[in-house]
C-alpha cells in the first residue's frame, strides 16, 4: 500500500517542476494579463472615477460653464429668487443651440425633446435629505459662490454631485459665522 503523504508530496515536486520548465511563457503570459487588465482599468474605469451621473444629453460644465465662461445663474435661473435653483429646460438649451453647431447629435436629441413638447429628463445629482430645506436664494443673497458647494463645476464635464450631510453645512456655517439654529436655518 503506498503512502498517501509520499504521493502528494512526488505530485507537488512534478507540479513544481513542470512549472520551472515553463516559467519563461508562464511569466509572459502573466504579464500579457496584466497588461490587458491596466489596459482596461485605465481605459473604461478610471474615465468614470469621479463622475455624476450619465445624463440623456451629453451636457459638458466644463464646456458651458468653463470655456464659455456662462454664468450659472443663466441656466440655472431661478437660484437668485427662489429656494430651487430650477433645472434648464428644452428652450433654454435651444436658446442658443439653434444657432450653435445645431446638427450636432446631442443638439439634435434636445430638438426631439422641443418638438415632442417633452422635458429633458435630467438626472440628479446632488441629494440632501427629505427632512432639509435649503434656500438657494439666501446663499446667493450672501454671496455664497455656488463652488463653494457643488466644487469647480467648470473643470466638470459632468457634475460629480454630492450627497449632502449636515456636516459640511455646519463647518461652513461656523467658518462664516452663519446662523446655526437648527429651526431657523434648515429644518422648517
Amino acid at each position: 500500500m503506498r503512502d498517501p503523504l509520499n504521493s502528494i508530496m512526488n505530485g507537488l515536486k512534478d507540479a513544481l517542476d513542470l512549472l520551472a520548465l515553463n516559467r519563461v511563457p508562464l511569466l509572459v503570459s502573466g504579464c500579457c494579463l496584466l497588461l490587458v487588465f491596466l489596459f482596461l482599468y485605465l481605459f473604461y474605469l478610471m474615465p468614470a472615477m469621479g463622475l455624476g451621473p450619465e445624463q440623456p444629453i451629453s451636457f459638458s460644465h466644463r464646456v458651458h460653464s468653463g470655456v464659455k465662461q456662462i454664468q450659472c445663474e443663466f441656466c440655472h435661473s431661478y437660484v437668485k429668487r427662489s429656494t430651487f435653483p430650477g433645472i434648464p429646460p428644452v428652450e433654454k438649451c435651444l436658446y442658443c443651440h439653434k444657432y450653435i453647431i445645431p446638427n450636432h447629435p446631442e443638439i439634435q436629441k434636445e430638438h426631439q425633446y422641443f418638438n415632442s413638447n417633452t422635458p429633458t429628463p435630467w438626472v440628479k445629482a446632488n441629494y440632501l435629505p427629505e427632512h432639509v430645506f435649503f434656500n438657494h436664494e439666501r446663499h446667493i443673497k450672501k454671496e455664497v459662490a455656488c463652488r463653494e458647494c457643488h466644487g469647480q463645476v467648470e473643470t466638470m464635464d459632468r457634475i460629480k454631485g454630492k450627497n449632502f450631510k449636515m456636516g459640511f453645512c455646519i463647518e461652513c456655517h461656523k467658518l462664516k459665522k452663519a446662523n446655526l439654529d437648527c429651526w431657523l436655518a434648515c429644518h422648517n
